[in-house]
């Protein structure tokens, strides 16, 4: 029963990503409407500022338009996404490296997310801009090591490797805490 649902919605989501490649907007609208959620917080994960975080989605879909017709595989349009939103963030972070207070990060993560999400947000916020993307991907997203390897272009053992380093840092930092 299951599975005939994901089967039904793998190919509704290879409609609509068949007719958005073919220029129907509305298709495209959709599919962008269902990984909003993914979008913005993976986008969190990198910034504070709301701002950023609309410009970067912004970008973000207006590059997978234009780009829409050189998927290849329509059933990856989600990991394709990610892979752009990823590059993308990776860009603005690099131009802006600037840094916000908690007020702000509380301000703004409780318009949007619960209080676990901004538990999420902090703890991960503490780990190197590498394994952040990786711990977001994986604990918030529920991607695979190997999806997460095909995203970043990394080995599966590097994005593992990160994230057993990732959670030790964690745990360390929660011992210290408690």
């Amino acid at each position: 029963m299951i599975q005939a649902k994901m089967k039904t919605e793998d190919k509704k989501l290879k409609e609509f990503v068949r007719r958005a490649q073919h220029g129907d907007a509305d298709s495209f609208i959709r599919l962008v409407e269902e990984n909003k959620q993914t979008l913005m917080r993976v986008a969190c994960g990198f910034f504070q500022s709301r701002e950023d975080v609309a410009d970067v989605i912004q970008e973000t879909i207006a590059d997978a338009y234009e780009h829409i017709r050189e998927l290849k595989k329509p059933e990856y349009f989600k990991t394709w996404l990610v892979r752009i939103l990823i590059n993308n963030c990776s860009c603005l972070y690099n131009q802006n490296k600037k840094s916000v207070g908690m007020e702000e990060i509380a301000e703004t993560a409780g318009e949007s997310f619960e209080m676990a999400n901004i538990e999420f947000l902090e703890m991960i916020r503490s780990l190197p801009e590498d394994s952040r993307v990786i711990f977001q991907l994986y604990y918030g997203e529920n991607f695979t090591t190997r999806e997460i390897s095909e995203i970043l272009h990394k080995k599966e053992s590097t994005v593992k490797s990160k994230l057993h380093r990732g959670k030790e840092q964690i745990r360390s930092q929660m011992q210290l805490i408690s």
